[in-house]
């Protein structure tokens, strides 16, 4: 492992450096990250959920910068467009894609599919945080569906663009660490709910998901993957956990930091060799750090169930 592996498993191991900018920094000067800039992407597509701001729209626009035509698939058309206004070069496109809605989800999937050109990617940005439990028109609890189920049934519906050398990225959290997947409970009522606990069980069968549907598209060359950003100062950070933004403030990761395995797993080449991994600051992580929250197969297959039967 040497030495440098040594070191940054000792920063993982203390979450507070790991997930902040200092963990960033450290890691990028320790293992001598390559420049993103000498990586072009030149004619590539690359779909993105939720990325009118934040996270998504960080990663879009260096995406940009680096030759790639990026779709934003957002549910306020309006906002998307005023987002891209600054990208570098041309070929994007604004999508509208409520995740909540079904409906929605099939006809931005195709829009994307009528392009007529393989996906370099498809990116899971989109995330939603509430303290306020909500439910969409078919019955199911918004956290869950934006998360779980909406891009759940956009990779399916995107599968005949998705082929060798396709990536399928989902962004999760580090939250997702503090819960168990209980397919029995994966989706919180309005009698019990917590929003950040919805939140990382949400983030938790994104990770449980990748692994799922990573073996289901080996064959096909597809690889998929999932990551966390870290603490970033987000929109979303700000609004949904107001109360930890300001504890933690001067040691958030900024947009662009929290973007960067993202916009690496997209470009990179060692990305499209490997499946089914969990990323943090460009290294695979382990998906579980609490004794007893890892998730067998039988689990993750009960998972696969439930969402494919919720979004048949």
């Amino acid at each position: 492992m040497g030495l440098r592996g040594i070191v940054d498993d000792v920063i993982e191991i203390t979450v507070v450096p790991s997930f902040t900018r200092l963990g960033y920094a450290a890691r990028k000067r320790l293992f001598e990250w390559e420049d993103l800039d000498t990586m072009r992407l030149d004619g590539e597509v690359v779909a993105i959920t939720g990325a009118s701001s934040g996270l998504g729209l960080a990663a879009a626009e260096r995406l940009a910068s680096m030759g790639a035509r990026i779709w934003l698939l957002v549910r306020d058309v309006a906002k998307g467009e005023r987002s891209m206004t600054g990208f570098a070069g041309d070929g994007h496109r604004v999508v509208a894609c409520d995740l909540t809605d079904p409906t929605s989800v099939r006809a931005a999937a195709a829009q994307v599919r009528a392009l007529g050109t393989e996906l370099r990617a498809l990116v899971h940005n989109a995330g939603f945080l509430t303290a306020e439990y909500g439910a969409t028109a078919e019955g199911r609890e918004r956290t869950f569906a934006t998360m779980v189920l909406g891009p759940h049934m956009l990779t399916r519906e995107l599968l005949p663009v998705l082929g060798a050398g396709s990536r399928v990225i989902w962004v999760a959290s580090g939250g997702m660490y503090t819960q168990k997947l209980d397919v029995d409970d994966v989706e919180m009522g309005p009698e019990d709910y917590r929003g950040s606990v919805a939140y990382a069980r949400a983030k938790r069968a994104q990770v449980v998901l990748t692994r799922e549907w990573a073996e289901r598209l080996r064959d096909r060359g597809v690889a998929v993957h999932a990551m966390h950003p870290g603490w970033a100062d987000t929109p979303g950070l700000h609004e949904g956990l107001p109360t930890f933004t300001k504890l933690i403030g001067p040691l958030l990761r900024d947009v662009e930091q929290g973007a960067d395995t993202v916009v690496w797993l997209v470009a990179a080449d060692e990305s499209a060799t490997t499946t089914g991994l969990f990323w943090h600051d460009r290294r695979p992580r382990p998906t579980e750090k609490i004794p007893g929250t890892a998730t067998d197969d039988a689990e993750q297959a009960r998972l696969w169930t439930l969402v494919e039967g919720l979004t048949a």
